[in-house]
């Protein structure tokens, strides 16, 4: 590894939380719908990729989210647009992605020891609550929160905020986050290097810099020169 680099930052969403599926689709379950585990996984995969591919402005996370239960909600032959906006309204609550995977503080814990180790998030201003109710939020030297700068990813706005709170160069950082053309594009955009935590499997095509879990970012970080 490159002396080079002398921090790291965390996406939260689908990087190191992941939504409440139960919580979120309580509604669904009112009308006696479950969603299907692999239909939704595939779900995410062809959303982002579509997602991607399209030129859009605005609010970024409401565009993917809305995105996702329209396509949701037509293969699964349900036309309420009121149902779907609530879900849309649910997943969108910082509240609801509480579920963290087992080894996760261990594993930003041994990132931190090496370097500092930091949040960019596109949020609702609450996400450092919901690290902290998750138990990894002092793990974090700097949690950058959209809700409270005013600025979402892709703007270069949250990143420069982001690097400036760690006093490091944009090409002296790595940025871990799970949509490619907000977050890999939006960092490398303001100058930093970027790798995809594509739990999906959605960029295995891609050609970008991917991992699956922490794990595999660790052994990137300690292999790789940046």
């Amino acid at each position: 590894m490159s002396s080079a680099l002398k921090a790291v930052f965390f996406d939260v969403g689908n990087t190191l939380l992941f939504p409440n599926r139960e919580r979120i689709h309580a509604p669904l379950t009112k009308r006696g719908i479950a969603a299907d585990a692999g239909h939704l996984r595939d779900l995410e995969r062809r959303t982002k990729n579509e997602f991607d591919s399209r030129t859009t402005s605005g609010n970024h996370d409401h565009s993917l989210r809305w995105m996702y239960y329209t396509h949701l909600f037509s293969e699964i032959g349900l036309k309420d647009d009121a149902l779907r906006d609530q879900l849309v309204s649910n997943i969108r609550d910082s509240g609801n992605w509480d579920q963290i995977l087992p080894g996760t503080r261990e594993q930003l814990q041994q990132i931190a020891a090496r370097y500092p180790i930091g949040v960019i998030s596109n949020a609702d201003g609450r996400i450092e609550d919901v690290l902290r109710r998750c138990g990894i939020a002092d793990c974090f030297l700097s949690i950058t929160d959209s809700g409270l700068v005013g600025h979402e990813k892709p703007h270069p706005e949250i990143f420069r905020q982001a690097l400036e709170s760690l006093k490091v160069k944009p090409e002296e950082s790595l940025y871990v986050g799970d949509v490619y053309s907000v977050d890999y594009l939006g960092a490398t955009g303001a100058g930093m290097h970027a790798v995809l935590m594509d739990v999906s499997g959605a960029y295995a095509d891609k050609g970008a810099a991917r991992v699956e879990s922490l794990e595999q970012l660790q052994s990137m970080l300690a292999n790789s020169l940046w």
